[in-house]
């Protein structure tokens, strides 16, 4: 591709610019007629995106009053068993939003999708400091794989 006064590097730069904001227009496409009734729901449309991933993400899912996603942002990426968040990342999206509740969603790469010890502890303190802002946590899932972990459904929260 030839642009005058443009260099190659400009030029690739743009490209991928453009490219990504296709991408996040088709991403809000994606899920913004989905209303989320269990954790299944929120499962189907995040394992394709997670089950592959060699880094540990975290993800906060915002929705809206009728339990419909407003967006996703991924709040941390780290090794294995470093993907630690703090109530003021997972919460100030959410603020921003206008969220009514949230869920956390965090992979395994191992393809353990038992929570730790530590992941009960953080979903303890998301989900008190969530009642403070008056907005709940409507599940925490773990993703491993082609499978996850509700902990709506493991009665952890």
């Amino acid at each position: 591709m030839k642009t005058s006064g443009i260099g190659k590097d400009k030029a690739a730069t743009l490209l991928a610019a453009f490219e990504l904001s296709r991408r996040i227009q088709s991403q809000k496409k994606w899920f913004s007629d989905k209303k989320i009734t269990s954790p299944s729901d929120v499962a189907e449309m995040f394992i394709p995106l997670l089950k592959d991933e060699l880094k540990e993400k975290f993800l906060l899912i915002n929705l809206n009053s009728a339990n419909k996603i407003i967006n996703y942002n991924i709040i941390s990426i780290g090794n294995l068993n470093s993907s630690v968040v703090h109530p003021r990342e997972v919460f100030k999206p959410a603020i921003e939003n206008s969220a009514a509740s949230v869920i956390l969603m965090h992979n395994h790469p191992s393809g353990n999708c038992t929570p730790s010890g530590e992941d009960k502890k953080l979903t303890k303190k998301l989900v008190e400091s969530g009642k403070l802002l008056d907005i709940p946590v409507f599940d925490h899932i773990i993703i491993a794989g082609n499978s996850y972990t509700s902990f709506v459904e493991k009665k952890i929260i």
